[in-house]
């Protein structure tokens, strides 16, 4: 890799003239400035961001703060913002905050001490407290329009749908999965389900998450059919949870869809690769995340935005895991 050394000794000027064409920071002759710009191009030489953005004080970083890269729901999206930052000539710095408050709280203050121009968060807790007077534009993602900037699927009509499917499928027995209480979205399409069930011919029982793990998917799966050993279809959080409740459904020797329909939510790439496929309430999360990006961009070109809260569609992916409507 070219050093900014060998791009002076290229252009044949000093190593300060080189960093004064790359800050734009000083008076550089054209015909000299040519000459560094053929040499970097030559050379193929990459700027430091990092040097670059202490030096001026400003960058070309955003901050992207998530609960946990290893759940499969944010690697997807995370995609999304990088390759929408990446065509606008930004570059992403990601942390974990793991649920805690003080992890996200310092991950908020390294990024704004690294010059990051702005931030997007997509953490479960997001105490408002952590985010007052930032002095960066932040946008948050997939929590709801609760904030000033947001970028969501629409959570309750994608309960609905869930809840509309099952029914319309044959489901009269049905055990509904509660996401845990500080997880808006999750709260939110258990709302939606709730909403046409409490409307509809059919049993239902709720049965509460404390996380939205595959392990306590497990955990939760052995107590349905433990303690409601009739249930004839399960609406999952999400589609980890859903993958477990299928693995113990399986196990116990249960025929799936004929005896028991289990339907997900996110329609993460591993949906359509467990068999039986699972069906699913589809987020488009990619998108989400490229809108998420596309609207902080706005924030920090001080464009105007005429969408502060973005709210994207959901619908129905019918796989295996669910029967043919009669």
């Amino acid at each position: 890799m070219a050093t900014i050394k060998q791009v002076a000794e290229r252009a044949g000027v000093s190593v300060a003239t080189v960093s004064r064409v790359l800050n734009d920071n000083g008076y550089v002759q054209l015909d000299t400035r040519k000459k560094v710009e053929e040499a970097i191009d030559q050379l193929g030489y990459i700027p430091n961001e990092v040097a670059r953005s202490l030096y001026k004080k400003e960058s070309r970083f955003i901050g992207l703060l998530l609960p946990d890269i290893t759940n499969p729901f944010f690697p997807e999206m995370a995609r999304g913002v990088e390759d929408e930052l990446q065509e606008e000539g930004f570059y992403l710095l990601f942390g974990n905050s793991d649920e805690s408050l003080e992890r996200e709280l310092k991950y908020i203050q390294t990024f704004v001490q690294n010059n990051v121009v702005g931030l997007i968060s997509a953490t479960n807790l997001a105490d408002k407290a952590n985010y007052d007077n930032l002095p960066i534009p932040t946008v948050f993602l997939d929590r709801g329009s609760q904030s000033e900037y947001s970028v969501y699927s629409d959570g309750v009509e994608g309960g609905r749908i869930a809840a509309s499917e099952m029914i319309k499928r044959g489901s009269r027995k049905i055990t509904v999965l509660k996401g845990p209480a500080h997880v808006m979205p999750v709260q939110e399409r258990f709302q939606g389900t709730i909403e046409v069930l409490v409307q509809a011919n059919v049993d239902f029982q709720v049965i509460s998450l404390e996380s939205l793990s595959f392990q306590e998917g497990m955990r939760r799966a052995y107590e349905i059919f433990e303690k409601f050993p009739e249930t004839d279809g399960i609406i999952a959080s999400n589609d980890t949870t859903a993958t477990a409740i299928l693995h113990e459904a399986l196990s116990r020797g249960k025929s799936i869809p004929d005896e028991v329909q289990i339907i997900g939510f996110d329609d993460i790439q591993q949906s359509s690769l467990v068999f039986p496929s699972l069906s699913t309430i589809r987020q488009p999360i990619y998108d989400m995340g490229r809108e998420a990006a596309k609207l902080l961009i706005k924030l920090i070109k001080k464009q105007a935005v005429e969408q502060p809260h973005i709210k994207l569609d959901v619908s129905y992916v019918n796989r295996n895991t669910t029967r043919k409507v009669k």
